[in-house]
């Protein structure tokens, strides 16, 4: 059995529940508090995950840290139809692995602009963060813009999301809370629809379910 070291309003944590979910796996949630409280830091799962990050998963006692790393693992392990993660395809690969790396780089910049909205951490340097997901935005923008034109609807070619898209999804979908608003990126706007259409997709707080079809 999976379980998931989860916090329901971590965007990282979300990605997990995501793959899960569109996998289809079975899998037990053990909550940890991460504000107030800062669970995440306490003696107890400083032992799980030394770094006092989440999310974390433990399955059969094989213990993975890392939002991406995660995403990676459940993939190749569980995707049969190797569609989220085709192993196979080294040029897609590659592609997925860059796209990987730009959806952990939103941590830095939307994620940080929603942690100082939303819990205060004033630690952070605001419009710093701001401009830099802005600055990230658009070039999601264009790609997808780009893609749209050759008949891809996901950030990677083919005709099926891979993890690259759940990598990049939650911070984006979130950016409002962190004032930084979508309204000048129509591409990031259609993308997100076609991602809440995807079979078997959840939600969070903060991120609703697609609107009516056309």
């Amino acid at each position: 059995m999976i379980k998931l070291y989860d916090y329901l309003l971590s965007g990282n944590c979300f990605k997990i529940r995501l793959i899960l979910s569109f996998l289809n796996l079975n899998y037990e949630k053990i909550h940890i508090e991460f504000y107030p409280s800062e669970e995440h830091k306490s003696e107890n799962f400083l032992q799980i995950n030394p770094l006092g990050q989440l999310p974390v998963i433990s399955d059969d006692g094989f213990i993975l840290r890392d939002a991406q790393a995660i995403l990676v693992y459940l993939a190749s392990k569980y995707d049969k139809g190797g569609t989220w993660y085709p192993v196979k395809n080294t040029d897609k690969i590659g592609m997925i692995s860059q796209w990987l790396a730009f959806g952990d780089s939103l941590t830095g910049s939307a994620s940080a602009a929603r942690l100082h909205d939303t819990l205060f951490y004033h630690h952070f340097n605001i419009e710093k963060c701001r401009a830099m997901a802005h600055s990230q935005f658009r070039i999601l923008d264009e790609h997808l813009f780009f893609q749209e034109e050759l008949g891809n609807d996901w950030i990677c070619d083919g005709v099926t999301p891979t993890i690259a898209d759940i990598a990049c999804f939650p911070y984006i979908a979130l950016s409002e809370e962190g004032g930084i608003s979508r309204i000048s990126y129509p591409a990031i706007r259609r993308w997100l629809d076609r991602f809440k259409r995807i079979e078997r997709f959840v939600v969070m707080p903060g991120v609703f379910p697609a609107g009516p079809g056309p």
